[in-house]
């Protein structure tokens, strides 16, 4: 059982307050892959190990989750910001070498990836994010009964540590939780990988790390958000924006018209399978993101 990906380099990457833990593999053209909660880069490995055959693939752990430093959250809330996590693969490429790059996000790393796309546009070449809405319609759209599937957002965005409290009684079943639940097609996680998921987020320190990330989302991202919604800023990059096909279910937003107001070079598709895009359907994400980076 390894926390690593076959054929990956790994170093540990000082960026602005942190270091980061960072994969690399491959030579072409740059791509970054950032995970999502409650995972770490590894929940790329069949995607990144893929794109490695043309491309350079930098897989890092995002600060508070993985191998990655741990700050403790300053009370303004920057530490986890969006804003601070993009500035942190900015850096981070630099360091490689890297003006210009593509840039893939799922979940949390898909909030990552929409900050860096506007706040560093001359930056980011191709932006791909995977089954999130930014901060700003998350909290604008689930509310009331459509916001019972995501009870985690709120629990989490909690000011005070009480949602720390209560993960720390048993950790392993609140994010074991999402692993399963939230997963469509059998053994997409298998059993070494969630070991590797659960054992890095029941640390102390990783668990308040990911809930000063949630409150971070529940406040100063909201309010970079609407920000720049108020002042039109919009992705000036292509972009494609892929989530799981809810199948029956109705959802309480509309991904398509939502991603159509922050891309104007839009692509926009669903995928079979549950939350776990890169997991579930890692051929299907792969060629998405293939079609992506090929556009001009």
């Amino acid at each position: 059982m390894s926390n690593r990906i076959a054929g990956f380099t790994y170093d540990r990457v000082p960026v602005g307050d942190v270091s980061l833990n960072v994969g690399v593999a491959g030579t072409g053209s740059p791509i970054v892959l950032l995970h999502g909660f409650p995972q770490t880069h590894l929940a790329w490995r069949h995607v990144a190990t893929d794109l490695a055959r043309d491309h350079q693939v930098i897989c890092p752990d995002l600060r508070g989750y993985g191998d990655s430093d741990k700050p403790v959250e300053s009370p303004d809330g920057d530490t986890y910001a969006k804003r601070t996590m993009a500035a942190d693969i900015i850096e981070l490429m630099h360091s490689l070498g890297h003006k210009r790059f593509a840039l893939a996000g799922h979940d949390r790393g898909g909030l990552v990836a929409f900050r860096a796309g506007l706040d560093h546009p001359d930056a980011i070449s191709h932006l791909a994010i995977l089954d999130v809405l930014p901060a700003a319609n998350m909290w604008s759209t689930l509310h009331g009964t459509s916001g019972i599937f995501a009870f985690h957002l709120y629990l989490l965005a909690q000011p005070t540590d009480l949602a720390e409290r209560m993960i720390r009684a048993d950790p392993d079943l609140f994010f074991g939780h999402f692993l399963d639940s939230w997963t469509q097609i059998p053994d997409a996680i298998p059993t070494d990988i969630r070991i590797q998921y659960l054992t890095a987020a029941r640390a102390p320190d990783a668990i308040r790390a990911i809930c000063a990330d949630y409150r971070a989302s529940a406040y100063i991202d909201n309010n970079h958000d609407e920000t720049d919604r108020r002042g039109g800023h919009r992705l000036s990059m292509p972009v494609a924006a892929l989530w799981q096909d809810p199948g029956e279910v109705v959802l309480p937003f509309d991904p398509l018209s939502i991603w159509s107001e922050w891309a104007p070079n839009l692509r926009a598709d669903t995928v079979k399978c549950g939350h776990f895009l890169p997991e579930e359907q890692p051929g299907v994400v792969t060629a998405k993101i293939r079609n992506l980076i090929d556009a001009r």
